[in-house]
């Protein structure tokens, strides 16, 4: 397999069907991105040489060196505008009346040219993807038809969304990373724990390597037996990602929280105040945003009103409370909610 990354398509706006085009980033902050990426397959698929070794491939290599001029004249007349106003994504942008620049339509040019070139590089025939890139897909089908008589397919799976009809993904403050150091391996296991009881089976089929037969028998349970199957689910899911050697802390820490067991609680996620900020005193408002438990500290002042915060397991009253050095002789305990917690530590 070619696991294809877009160090060069991510240099430019990609039509997603937001409101808004997606934020330029730095050739740092691509290549830190790069980075990441790679460490999170690496947990799932052997990169090498083997005849089955996946080969990782950056699309900035030929992307990069592609000259404007040149490349209208080979390959401007294999596409059409009216194709590329016909996608929905496109479509949605001009509706509301949002701004699509030329920046953007390059893009599905550039994805296009993606399947050329591997085809070419790596005798890559089959791409697969998302449903929501069928139409960027197509195109790279029908360059390669054009410009090489090549025959090459395209392959998508359905996005994967809850029961309740939300897209599983990389949403704005919801979403799961792979990678430990933006998301805790407890925060990750307590994803899948708190999975809806209509998800759970499902999720087990595709997101764990249980046998069928297994998935099948807890299938029949019902009620808070589903309880115990969704727990399965968070240990095989962590167990893939991070390895079976963080499951006993992360039981502890969910012993200690929610099962009113003696435990410790350092899986939780964790903010360090230096001795200056203790001593200067911070808000429980920026306490939470620094935990990620919520967007704005309007959103913050809402939950606190409404006594979905807690300090130490004591709900807080005071959106103006102020937290100092002689709070933090022991590490605090953030709540937000039944399923969101956190610590406060003096660094």
């Amino acid at each position: 397999p070619i696991v294809l990354l877009g160090g060069g398509t991510t240099k430019v706006g990609d039509p997603t069907g937001k409101d808004a085009s997606r934020k330029m980033l730095s050739d740092d902050e691509i290549g830190a991105n790069i980075q990441g990426i790679k460490q999170a397959f690496d947990k799932f698929i052997t990169f090498g040489d083997g005849t089955t070794d996946a080969t990782l491939v950056n699309n900035d290599d030929w992307l990069s060196g592609v000259k404007y001029l040149a490349f209208l004249r080979d390959y401007g007349t294999m596409f059409t505008i009216n194709r590329m106003l016909n996608f929905e994504s496109v479509k949605l942008r001009l509706e509301r009346e949002n701004p699509l620049t030329l920046l953007e339509f390059n893009y599905m040019i550039l994805q296009a040219y993606d399947f050329l070139e591997l085809f070419r590089r790596f005798k890559c025939t089959l791409q697969l993807g998302g449903s929501d890139q069928w139409g960027n897909m197509v195109n790279g089908v029908e360059l390669c038809r054009r410009a090489d008589q090549a025959q090459v397919f395209a392959m998508t799976a359905p996005l994967i969304t809850t029961s309740d009809g939300k897209k599983m993904g990389k949403s704005e403050g919801g979403a799961i990373w792979l990678n430990a150091d933006m998301l805790s391996p407890f925060e990750y296991w307590q994803f899948w724990r708190n999975t809806n009881d209509l998800d759970v089976i499902r999720f087990l089929k595709l997101f764990t390597e249980l046998p069928l037969v297994d998935i099948n028998e807890m299938a029949k349970l019902e009620g808070a037996a589903l309880n115990d199957v969704k727990k399965v689910l968070a240990d095989e899911a962590t167990r893939m990602l991070h390895g079976a050697q963080v499951l006993e802390s992360i039981h502890q820490t969910a012993a200690a929280l929610f099962a009113g067991k003696g435990g410790s609680l350092d899986d939780l996620p964790k903010i360090e105040l230096s001795p200056q900020e203790a001593a200067e005193g911070v808000g429980i408002l920026d306490l939470y945003l620094k935990l990620g438990f919520a967007k704005s500290k309007s959103e913050c002042r809402k939950l606190i009103e409404g006594g979905g915060a807690k300090l130490n397991d004591e709900k807080i009253s005071d959106v103006n409370l102020v937290i100092r050095s002689t709070d933090l002789s022991d590490p605090i305990k953030l709540s937000m909610g039944k399923k969101k917690h956190g610590l406060v530590v003096l660094a």
